[in-house]
């Protein structure tokens, strides 16, 4: 299933701390982020709960809002 999430990353510095949490739960190439949009989307391909995404980003410093 593909999520989205707003996210406060602001550079591929950002990406690579959140990298480190993420790749913890979901493959590498279950996710990117997209730094050129306005909300700098977070889209992930995965079955986990939205709960699950935003506490591994939140744990890199940064913040996710899951989109609906």
């Amino acid at each position: 299933m593909k999520k989205s999430f707003k996210t406060n990353a602001k550079c591929g510095g950002c990406v690579a701390k959140i990298a480190e949490r993420l790749n913890e739960i979901v493959p590498a190439e279950a996710w990117s982020i997209d730094l050129t949009s306005a909300d700098r989307l977070l889209t992930v391909e995965t079955d986990l709960p939205d709960e699950e995404i935003v506490r591994a980003v939140t744990s890199a410093g940064f913040r996710a809002e899951p989109v609906r």
